[in-house]
């Protein structure tokens, strides 16, 4: 196993030890896709991410289980590593070359220090439609939970949700996931993940309050920058705010302990919906991987 340092990043956290977490590693030496794996099954997040290439910003992402193409908090967690600890610079750009292409990293600085972080997301895709009792039967909801101005849809901009508009903040807590009819849900789409959300939020200042279930039944995830990023798109397209844009605050995460912001921007025009998601980032911890 080569020599590795790594970074503990709080991502999408108003402050330390909240939002969601990520193990950034970037290795002196080549390392394998097998020891990759590895260390992300040994650190357990969501996803931890590896700097092969500090030159030119190649990144990848993997799950415990898997590597992914795209993801959003390790986007910009690593980014925020990339700027603080190597370039070590106010620099406005960051482009970091992904498994799906090259995504552009914003940072906003405020006396000097990063301030907040942005990413702008692939155009989104929209999927297909899914039925109200199929998706209140999966989530323990009914159908009266569900807010149907709007449609349950697929949306991706590099990893695909379904994208589920709820009416209460007390119908999103009761939310859970079903475990059975979980599997044949994603078994039969593209989407392995459900994001629910709803216009109540705890916060003032905020506007809507989401959850985000994986394809791991009854596992949660704090923030989600790819979901979000979903939501964003579907907000746009959809006029949910009664228009073709949105410039929001969502909270998210306060279900499992780990509360987390993040800020998201999209508009839609001729047919195009661009879509950015921002957050604030701390490293909490660092250190070197033992050979």
């Amino acid at each position: 196993m080569p020599k590795c340092k790594f970074y503990i990043v709080d991502v999408f956290a108003e402050r330390k030890f909240e939002g969601n977490q990520l193990a950034v590693f970037i290795c002196e030496k080549d390392i394998t896709d097998s020891e990759m794996q590895k260390i992300a099954k040994e650190m357990n997040y969501s996803e931890t991410t590896f700097i092969t290439s500090v030159e030119n910003h190649d990144v990848r992402i993997f799950t415990p289980d898997m590597e992914l193409p795209f993801a959003g908090h390790p986007t910009l967690g690593t980014a925020y590593v990339i700027q603080r600890e190597i370039i070590k610079s106010n620099i406005k750009t960051l482009l970091l070359n992904l498994k799906i292409g090259q995504i552009p990293v914003l940072f906003k600085y405020k006396s000097g220090k990063t301030e907040e972080i942005w990413m702008e997301q692939n155009i989104p895709a929209f999927g297909k439609f899914f039925d109200t009792e199929l998706i209140a039967d999966t989530l323990f909801i009914s159908e009266e939970d569900i807010d149907i101005r709007f449609p349950i849809q697929e949306v991706s901009t590099g990893l695909p949700f379904i994208i589920v508009p709820l009416k209460t903040l007390d119908a999103l807590k009761r939310a859970r996931v079903e475990r059975e009819k979980f599997f044949d849900l994603v078994d039969n789409t593209n989407a392995k993940s459900v994001l629910i959300f709803c216009p109540e939020t705890r916060k003032k200042g905020n506007h809507l309050s989401a959850r985000v279930f994986t394809e791991v039944p009854g596992f949660e995830d704090p923030a989600t920058g790819s979901g979000n990023g979903c939501l964003a798109a579907y907000l746009a397209h959809h006029q949910y705010f009664g228009k073709s844009s949105v410039d929001i605050r969502v909270e998210q995460g306060y279900e499992i302990g780990r509360p987390s912001l993040l800020f998201l921007r999209s508009e839609e025009k001729e047919d195009q919906i661009s879509v950015s998601v921002g957050g604030k980032a701390f490293i909490v911890a660092k250190g070197e991987l033992l050979e």
